[in-house]
């Protein structure tokens, strides 16, 4: 499956039914993923406009991220999801309790298909 043109954001997961960090990290390598790690952010961090060169796809764990791509504003909490194509411009900013969620990379041009996490 090739990358998202820009940004995609599945369905999200219900927040008392979201995967231990260990059960994410291995549904996304067994997906084939080749970094999966945590990321938190201060309160109102933010993040000007950037681009990474792998696709991620994130879960929120906590907190609240204000994602800016291609003109298109979401405010994101816990158990939301997002993915976003290699190179593609975003803009961030973190709520006033900061945030945290965890993030698959995939450091090649082809994306695996989306999955429901484990439960």
């Amino acid at each position: 499956m090739n990358p998202p043109a820009s940004v995609t954001f599945p369905a999200s997961i219900a927040p008392d039914a979201l995967p231990s960090f260990s059960a994410y990290e291995a549904q996304a390598r067994k997906r084939g993923f080749d970094e999966v790690a945590e990321r938190m952010w201060e309160p109102d961090t933010q993040v000007a406009s950037h681009g990474h060169p792998f696709a991620v796809e994130a879960l929120m764990v906590q907190g609240e991220l204000t994602l800016t791509v291609a003109g298109e504003t979401r405010v994101l909490h816990r158990g939301d999801r997002f993915v976003l194509a290699p190179d593609q411009p975003h803009e961030e900013h973190y709520g006033p309790d900061g945030a945290t969620y965890w993030v698959a990379r995939l450091h090649a041009q082809a994306m695996p298909p989306l999955e429901e996490a484990p439960r």
